[in-house]
């Protein structure tokens, strides 16, 4: 299994659900929005497709890409399909999404 982790966002070889329902996306998908700063984990659109399934996120990377983020080193992704996870933080009033 591949992993690939930028900031808050975790990405590793999936299988895509038969039952996903693509998810409309313009110049870029968006993989996660940065809540304090507003930038964004994201892939240029015309190279991969994301699909929701049961609330998690998946993508097909038609090619191979780079994640992109204005705080964080490119990451080269493969051609492939992927499950998208925000990781949590853990604490012990509650279970949070990362902050990035």
């Amino acid at each position: 299994m591949k992993i690939y982790r930028q900031g808050d966002v975790l990405i590793t070889d999936a299988f895509i659900p038969t039952n996903a329902r693509p998810v409309e996306v313009k110049d870029r998908v968006i993989l996660a929005e940065g809540e304090v700063t507003g930038h964004a984990h994201a892939i240029v659109a015309d190279d991969c497709e994301m699909y929701e399934a049961g609330g998690s996120y998946y993508i097909h990377v038609n090619k191979d890409t780079q994640i992109l983020h204005e705080e964080h080193a490119p990451i080269n992704l493969p051609a492939g399909n992927y499950a998208v996870i925000r990781q949590r933080e853990y604490r012990p009033e509650e279970n949070i999404r990362v902050a990035d």
